[in-house]
């Protein structure tokens, strides 16, 4: 449904704050009626994960049963009411009052269930109970057995998961109530255009309830207003002509307030404003066009990750990591490995960041037991993220997944099934997978856009710097001659211990993390195929423990965990501030 917002025809009861939470090691919760409320828990923030808020709790990864009490707002009574969940991790499933209302598999992405009628007048009690438990079969998965492990699974990681960041479990965004008129607009998807310097406004509403209302759309903005609209087909698929456009781009974000409103006749039944811009994004060749002109992508990988909140959204966080990309002089990140907090895209959108939205595939096996169940739930991803992130003018391009085990022959039926749904679903991005295997990788047959993640001079080449530098110039273009079109490099960096110095830099030292990207820099920019690269990472962040982590974190950001720069940070910001 359509992100919650308030006006004279929609309400929303933000119900965040301080629940309860009960942890349920014995799975007894649901046979001893906690459904209906349950006695003996602690209080427990929302959003944020719960790993972090409990000294007993760091690895403990559910069942664990969350309750709340709320009224029902004045004047709701004769409205249609939902639930809204922004994200919770990994399993839930919802009881109001004692009834259960459904279940959601999947973090990272929102769910909503409808509770018209079903709320009383005062004391609503809300139970939620939630599985973070690593599987097999849940995408990203955890536990896989060792005969399949790689990668990550080989380092011998605590918990093990098959990805390298912490598996956060919680209500990590926020919940909300949400009133709506009893028909009101359902969906809303925009589409733009440029004619010349007249952009194109495409709007298709869907609606519940009534349908003999009809829709009407004004576009507002720059001093100027827009209420004629052309109707182009049956899907009733709405246009506007824009004259000399205020294009969104980075360094000037132009947005224009779009208002759909629902009609019975002339009088508005149900309203939604929606920022939007006016922009294009296309492949020509080896490049990356954005409103028709080549553009260059430099910014970061990064993590929903923070001190004792976790995964949680925390508006100031948001806010914050938005400001060290300006600060650096930064313009894209891509929202690894899962989709960011929806306020996170709207600041993208108001700030002039151009993103690629990731699905949660993260570290994906194919070739097991389940896999059939696995693409359901990344087809699933992909329809959801979508249909979330469709109208964002910052998300440039929809990424399928991060480093899947995908060096097997199912692989590319397996990608090239989400390919052709993303496509259908939306024509006017690229789509891509982001591969650690580069020549294997055989999902580049059909992929817009190539993106690997190197470690050369880290992983390999350890402490060789310019060995490093030449294996990947190397292996970039190879990868070009074979995939001839546009190359990101999505990942690359260094561990680094902030405070560490070395003359000459050492691995772990602030100058060896410095020297290694501005020498892969230097090299990226010779290369006429590369639309851009992404640092990893923009700030350290919680890992599992294991050898290789350091205090259980991959300290490969460029500022610290609480947002300290290193030596790494100002290098950028010199190259950076200056080529802008």
């Amino acid at each position: 449904m359509l992100f919650p917002q308030t006006n004279p025809f929609r309400q929303m009861q933000d119900l965040s704050g301080i629940w309860e939470l009960r942890f349920d090691a014995q799975e007894s919760g649901e046979a001893a009626g906690w459904a209906a409320g349950f006695t003996g828990g602690r209080p427990v923030a929302v959003p944020a994960s719960w790993n972090d808020q409990f000294m007993d709790a760091r690895e403990v990864f559910g069942p664990a049963w969350y309750q709340t009490t709320f009224a029902r707002p004045w004047g709701w009574e004769d409205r249609r009411v939902w639930l809204r969940f922004g994200s919770v991790n990994y399993l839930a499933r919802v009881w109001l009052n004692g009834v259960l209302l459904g279940a959601h598999e999947g973090g990272h992405l929102p769910f909503a269930l409808e509770v018209t009628g079903q709320l009383h007048p005062e004391a609503n009690l809300l139970v939620v109970r939630v599985d973070g438990r690593l599987t097999a079969d849940s995408v990203p998965a955890g536990n896989v057995p060792l005969a399949l492990a790689e990668a990550t699974v080989a380092f011998n990681y605590y918990p093990a998961a098959t990805f390298d960041f912490f598996p956060f479990c919680g209500i990590h965004r926020p919940v909300t109530l949400v009133a709506t008129p009893l028909t009101a607009l359902q969906d809303i998807t925009v589409t733009t255009a440029l004619r010349g310097s007249t952009g194109i406004v495409r709007v298709q509403t869907t609606s519940v309830g009534d349908g003999a209302l009809h829709p009407r759309i004004r576009l507002a903005g720059h001093g100027r207003e827009f209420a004629s609209a052309v109707t182009l087909d049956d899907a009733g698929t709405l246009e506007l002509e824009v004259p000399e456009a205020a294009l969104w781009q980075p360094g000037s974000p132009h947005r224009y307030d779009l208002t759909v409103e629902l009609l019975e006749g002339s009088t508005p039944r149900d309203r939604y404003t929606l920022p939007i811009g006016i922009r294009t994004v296309a492949i020509a060749g080896d490049q990356l066009l954005l409103n028709g002109r080549p553009i260059m992508l430099r910014g970061f990988g990064r993590h929903e990750d923070f001190p004792v909140i976790g995964r949680g959204a925390a508006p100031a966080v948001m806010v914050k990591d938005m400001a060290l990309l300006e600060w650096i002089g930064a313009n894209s990140f891509r929202t690894t490995h899962y989709p960011y907090a929806e306020e996170t895209m709207e600041l993208a959108d108001r700030l002039g960041y151009l993103v690629i939205a990731e699905t949660p595939a993260v570290g994906m096996y194919l070739h097991e037991a389940g896999a059939e169940h696995r693409l359901d739930l990344c087809r699933h991803y992909v329809e959801q993220l979508i249909a979330r992130d469709k109208n964002h003018p910052s998300v440039i391009m929809w990424s399928l997944a991060n480093e899947p085990r995908s060096a097997v022959p199912e692989a590319a039926p397996f990608f090239r099934n989400l390919y052709d749904l993303a496509k259908s679903l939306d024509a006017t991005r690229p789509v891509t997978i982001v591969s650690r295997y580069g020549l294997e990788e055989e999902s580049f047959d059909f992929c817009d856009v190539v993106c690997v993640n190197r470690y050369f001079g880290w992983y390999t080449d350890s402490g060789q710097i310019d060995v490093g530098v030449a294996h990947l110039s190397a292996e970039l273009d190879d990868l070009h001659a074979r995939y001839p079109k546009p190359v990101l490099l999505s990942e690359f960096g260094a561990d680094t211990l902030a405070g560490w110095h070395a003359e000459p830099g050492e691995m772990f030292s602030e100058e060896y993390q410095a020297d290694l990207l501005e020498a892969n820099i230097a090299m990226l920019h010779q290369k006429p195929y590369l639309i851009g690269y992404h640092v990893w990472n923009l700030c350290d962040f919680k890992t599992g423990q294991g050898i290789i982590r350091v205090g259980a974190l991959n300290l490969k950001g460029v500022f610290t965990r609480d947002r300290r720069p290193k030596l790494a940070a100002h290098r950028l910001r010199a190259r950076w501030k200056t080529s802008s």
